[in-house]
């Protein structure tokens, strides 16, 4: 069974920066599509970044020239580095990823992780 294990959230003030991280683990044949979303209580989770299997990124309007997403296809991992944080970026964020096993294309979901940016 394949499992997404997030790092790097936390409590930081406006204007700083975290780095967030994703590690898959388990039978993949092929990893496809990685990508961050976050979700904050009453609201529908929301994507952040989308990095594919070849390095195209695609980010949220709100987050674009604060965020970079990227991956270490070698270790199954993906990364979301989060500068110039701010209060509304106060939220759980997840990890996802698209690939591939012996029993065909699947989807998961990291556990999730707290960012909270205080004023």
């Amino acid at each position: 069974q394949v499992q997404l294990v997030e790092s790097g959230g936390g409590l930081v003030q406006a204007g700083g920066s975290l780095r967030l991280s994703c590690a898959a683990s388990g039978i993949i044949v092929r990893l496809n599509d990685m990508g961050w979303y976050r979700q904050v209580p009453g609201k529908q989770r929301e994507l952040v970044a989308i990095i594919t299997s070849g390095g195209s990124t695609n980010y949220a309007e709100s987050v674009k020239g604060r965020f970079t997403i990227s991956r270490d296809n070698a270790k199954n991992t993906v990364y979301l580095q989060m500068n110039s944080l701010k209060p509304e970026d106060t939220a759980v964020y997840y990890c996802n990823a698209e690939f591939r096993t012996i029993t065909g294309l699947r989807t998961a979901w990291g556990q999730g992780t707290q960012v909270t940016v205080s004023s």
